[in-house]
């Protein structure tokens, strides 16, 4: 990892929010400049937030290999997703199988769940097998057949760091005649990308995690073959060729995927995301994933030596960046949680799974600082 600033060394939550360094700098510089310029007496305002949501779009298109005019933004992943769902033609799903895996993010299901009723599809979810702690890529393509309308893969789980084999899943998803969409907010940043190379047909994230963003600034990806399919329910002023074209009964889609865009932009969200993206795209996050692969080793052979059980692949390319510990009932994940950052370490959990994700700020000394703190706490709660 790298030389971290005072405090960031113990951290373990980029599965949840992410540091680079110098990042509160970066932001605070980046919302000053759009607060000066904003309240300036002038009318640069909508230039300059425009282009910075433009930068954004054009960092996280060289981060997946996106072809111009292919992101739209949007709020969250769930809403991306639901805008993509919601423009397909009607005839794509109705009638047929939406496929997804019981590890997904909850949002999404809760989402997907809502649509089957008013579109009319079948919601088939894949559960994992017995004593699993992630639904395999075999389970997937076992129900993956030709009624599958549309299949959505996890590429990274936030339960498991599970890593899908995307490429074998929107291979066979090609071959049954399905649409392929992607949720790929737990590995953008930290394991390299290519919608292109990969032929799916959409895919969503969030800006933060390792994008190292704030809240606000998600963005979906559309292939552009299938963009001119699309007509978003959801229409406005800047979905059109021309936003400044107010006829009021001449209304037509954008041809790229500006189609997707509503009313007047959020731009604040993308303003204190851009250092983010720029400061990935200047590291690389290929060199970042090594750094990543060497701490993560570390603490899977820490969790092994404290007899702690790994819930996270042990293959490297089957993990994304994070390394999920499986806690017993006699050592209370959220006591252990609250432990940790007693010794400077930030981590979290669901239910009983430790969450641990190193990353740029992540100090070098994690695994040896990791340790003392686990065995202060193993100790403390009488032993396993």
């Amino acid at each position: 990892m790298s030389n971290p600033a005072e405090g960031e060394a113990g951290w373990l939550l980029y599965h949840s929010v992410g540091r680079f360094p110098g990042q509160q700098a970066a932001i605070r510089a980046a919302l000053g400049e759009a607060a000066e310029v904003w309240c300036a007496p002038d009318d640069r305002r909508w230039g300059m937030l425009h282009g910075r949501r433009e930068a954004f779009f054009a960092g996280i298109a060289r981060l997946i290999d996106a072809p111009p005019g292919t992101l739209f933004a949007a709020e969250n992943v769930t809403q991306a997703f639901a805008l993509f769902i919601d423009a397909l033609p009607t005839e794509k799903l109705r009638g047929r199988d939406v496929l997804i895996a019981e590890d997904c993010f909850p949002s999404l299901h809760y989402l997907l769940a809502g649509l089957a009723e008013r579109i009319g599809f079948r919601l088939v979810t894949v559960p994992p097998l017995p004593g699993g702690n992630s639904v395999e890529d075999q389970a997937m393509l076992a129900a993956w057949d030709e009624q599958v309308a549309l299949g959505i893969v996890t590429w990274v789980t936030s339960t498991a760091s599970h890593r899908s084999d995307v490429a074998a899943l929107a291979a066979h998803g090609r071959r049954m005649g399905s649409l392929v969409a992607v949720d790929v907010t737990q590995g953008l940043g930290i394991i390299p990308f290519d919608a292109q190379a990969l032929g799916i047909d959409f895919a969503a994230s969030t800006s933060l995690k390792w994008l190292c963003g704030v809240p606000g600034a998600g963005f979906g990806y559309v292939r552009p073959g299938l963009l001119a399919e699309t007509a978003p329910r959801l229409r406005g002023w800047f979905g059109k060729p021309d936003p400044f074209d107010w006829s009021l009964n001449s209304f037509r889609y954008a041809e790229d995927a500006r189609r997707f865009d509503t009313g007047t932009p959020s731009y604040l969200p993308y303003v204190g995301s851009l250092p983010g993206v720029e400061w990935l795209l200047q590291a690389g996050v290929e060199r970042l994933r090594d750094a990543n692969l060497a701490a993560s080793e570390q603490l899977i052979a820490l969790a092994d030596a404290h007899r702690l059980a790994v819930a996270s692949p042990r293959a490297a390319a089957r993990r994304g960046g994070s390394v999920m510990l499986e806690l017993p009932a006699s050592l209370p994940a959220a006591k252990a949680a609250q432990a940790l950052a007693e010794h400077g370490i930030t981590a979290d959990h669901r239910g009983q799974r430790l969450r641990l994700s190193p990353g740029p700020s992540t100090g070098a000394d994690i695994a040896e600082r990791l340790d003392r703190a686990l065995a202060a706490f193993i100790r403390s709660s009488g032993g396993r």
